[in-house]
């Protein structure tokens, strides 16, 4: 959430930003919230003062005055904390529903159709055939099938065979590789022109697949809830993630991280989970728009002043991953009806499918400030020794079903075999295709 000081002082900045998001915050009746709470509090400290001072009046017996008054200030005292707590709540409600601030450079749009595309890379295949789409690919060859796995969990579940798994494991641990070497990281730092980035390396993590709803809801990724698969009883407290970052970015609610050990960065891999609720009739075919998937992604933790260099490097890591598989793509700095709530900034990169004709959203790297540490109280002392919250960040590394069908279509060839590309082949022991 946002500093109630930042908005104390640029009110309608932020309500003008808030609604170019697409959220109508009241910040006058959030400020009048933010006014009232103050007084009860300062209420409430001048009485304890009082309290403390009759108190401290040991060397003498109590007059029956000052007990008079003393019964008199416990009860005041009582009424006002008994009045905060509706204040505070109504506050916090309020506070919590105003979304992050978008950075300079969003562009202001009220839908994914003013989404900007900033670069393009690669060339699109040109094939001496009718290029088909991966699901007819694979299907034909067994390496998807929908069929059976709708008879054991429902639509939009596969069970994936073959080559086609030997492929993903192999796209798990070459980003792993990559991301974990200090000489790959430099090569992207410098490649892709930044300044004063740490090349530090991705620490591994196999994170839990569920996460409690109060720590969803400090992440801000619960909503939309009907995308969301709740597990058992409201007693169990419990939802299935929906992507890694979920219960990466949680890691470290209530800690102070030491500022030496920052920037601190994680490279997850989960198999996740949505109910993809509204996008029935989209992508039926193949393994694009599943229930379940499989994805490995970057977060981090920064000094403020680090935040914004640190999105920039996560966008260079997802380029080199994708150039150094040789698939066609651009890049699209998103609107700000499309960045999300607590988003700073918003990029997804798509890459080309020349199966079905179009680009497709293989990525995105979002910059969350300080608006998730905020609510999830992740801090870290800096130089001055002033207690300050971090600034988080997460991207796509690689999502595994996506990249196979990037692969599958752009490598294709007129006999329906998939070339492996030349990155990949080390970890299938030399394998050029399937």
């Amino acid at each position: 959430m946002l500093d109630i000081r930042f908005i104390r002082e640029n009110a309608e900045l932020v309500a003008k930003k808030a609604e170019q998001k697409g959220y109508k915050v009241d910040v006058k009746h959030l400020l009048q919230l933010d006014n009232g709470r103050r007084k009860l509090l300062d209420e409430i400290e001048a009485v304890r003062a009082q309290r403390n001072e009759l108190a401290g009046q040991k060397d003498q017996k109590p007059s029956e005055v000052d007990l008079v008054k003393g019964q008199g200030l416990k009860k005041k005292l009582k009424e006002l904390e008994l009045k905060l707590g509706p204040a505070k709540t109504e506050f916090q409600s309020l506070l919590k529903s105003v979304p992050n601030m978008p950075a300079d450079d969003v562009p202001v749009g009220t839908s994914e159709a003013d989404n900007v595309v900033s670069k393009q890379w690669g060339k699109k295949p040109k094939f001496d055939f009718e290029p088909k789409t991966h699901w007819e690919i694979a299907e034909g060859r067994g390496l998807i099938d929908k069929e059976r796995a709708a008879k054991v969990a429902g639509s939009r579940f596969a069970y994936i065979k073959g080559d086609l798994v030997k492929l993903q494991f192999a796209i798990m641990q070459f980003v792993v590789d990559a991301l974990t070497d200090e000489e790959t990281l430099k090569k992207v730092i410098q490649e892709s022109g930044l300044k004063n980035v740490s090349f530090k390396p991705f620490i591994p993590v196999l994170p839990p697949a569920m996460v409690r709803t109060e720590v969803f809801e400090a992440m801000d990724r619960l909503e939309p809830r009907e995308e969301r698969y709740k597990v058992g009883s409201d007693e169990d407290n419990l939802w299935l993630q929906g992507s890694a970052e979920h219960t990466i970015g949680p890691m470290h609610m209530d800690e102070v991280l030491p500022a030496k050990d920052l920037p601190l960065r994680y490279i997850g891999y989960l198999t996740s989970f949505r109910r993809e609720a509204g996008s029935y009739g989209k992508d039926i075919e193949g393994i694009i728009r599943m229930h379940q998937f499989d994805k490995l992604e970057m977060e981090s933790f920064t000094l403020p002043e680090d935040g914004m260099n640190e999105h920039l490097f996560m966008i260079a890591i997802q380029e080199y991953l994708m150039q150094q598989l040789g698939l066609p793509y651009h890049v699209l700095n998103k609107c700000t009806a499309d960045i999300g709530k607590p988003n700073a900034r918003g990029v997804d990169l798509e890459v080309w499918l020349p199966g079905h004709n179009r680009y497709l959203e293989t990525h995105t790297a979002d910059f969350m400030t300080d608006y998730q540490a905020r609510r999830l109280r992740t801090r870290v002392k800096n130089k001055k020794s002033e207690m300050i919250f971090v600034h988080t960040n997460d991207a796509t590394a690689l999502a595994m079903g996506r990249t196979m069908v990037a692969i599958i279509e752009n490598c294709q060839a007129k006999d329906g075999k998939v070339k492996i590309p030349k990155a990949l082949q080390p970890y299938m022991h030399g394998q050029g295709s399937f």
